[in-house]
């Protein structure tokens, strides 16, 4: 598999699992259709949106119009899946941790593709990650989750992106990187949730 269509895939499947996160986040206010998908495309396409834009690239779903099209999708089926149903809250934790770990790699590599710095590549990757959910937050009225205390997730995907650029420097293929820097993201991600594992936070002074 080549690196442009791993890439690709690695890419359409991190649209549709933001889009399906950002409509569980919508449902918990109870948004109509509309405001549903808009916080979908939002989640699924703000951060690739933002790092196209810092790199003076052009925007990869205004390029390739499928990636908007799965969006929406994936959006359309979420909304009538969920519309009847009530959610619990830790259902949403899954899919985002995954959305997460996905678009940290699809980042990543295209920074990497542009032939920017390992490290200017790594937070291209985290930027990729966290920016779809900090506009999702924003869209349904909530602080956005990366900028709390809480577990570890800005530094989950800055570490995959790290391991991404570092299995690669050290001859590793690119699909076998991918899969370990995405399982390395998911990992942290998961064991923070379940064990609260969190970075030291400012705090009011004694």
């Amino acid at each position: 598999m080549s690196v442009d269509t791993l890439l690709y895939w690695i890419g359409m499947a991190a649209v549709a699992v933001a889009a399906l996160t950002g409509v569980l986040d919508a449902g918990r206010k109870q948004m109509d259709l509309i405001g549903a998908l808009l916080v979908a495309v939002a989640t699924a396409l703000g951060g690739g949106t933002v790092r196209d834009l810092l790199l003076d690239r052009n925007v990869f779903w205004v390029v390739d119009q499928t990636y908007l099209m799965a969006a929406l999708g994936a959006g359309l089926l979420t909304f009538f899946a969920i519309r009847r149903r009530d959610i619990p809250p830790r259902w949403f934790l899954f899919p985002d941790a995954v959305g997460l770990a996905l678009f940290t790699v699809f980042g990543t590599q295209a920074a990497l593709q542009w032939h920017t710095p390992w490290l200017v590549a790594s937070l291209m990757g985290v930027i990729t990650g966290v920016i779809g959910g900090v506009l999702r937050d924003i869209l349904c009225n909530d602080v956005p989750s990366v900028f709390l205390k809480g577990e570890l997730y800005a530094s989950a995907a800055w570490v995959g992106a790290l391991v991404l650029i570092l299995l690669q420097e050290f001859g590793i293929g690119p699909l076998t990187a991918a899969w370990a820097a995405m399982a390395t993201v998911l990992a942290i991600r998961l064991l923070a949730l379940r064990f609260r594992l969190t970075l030291p936070a400012l705090g009011p002074r004694p």
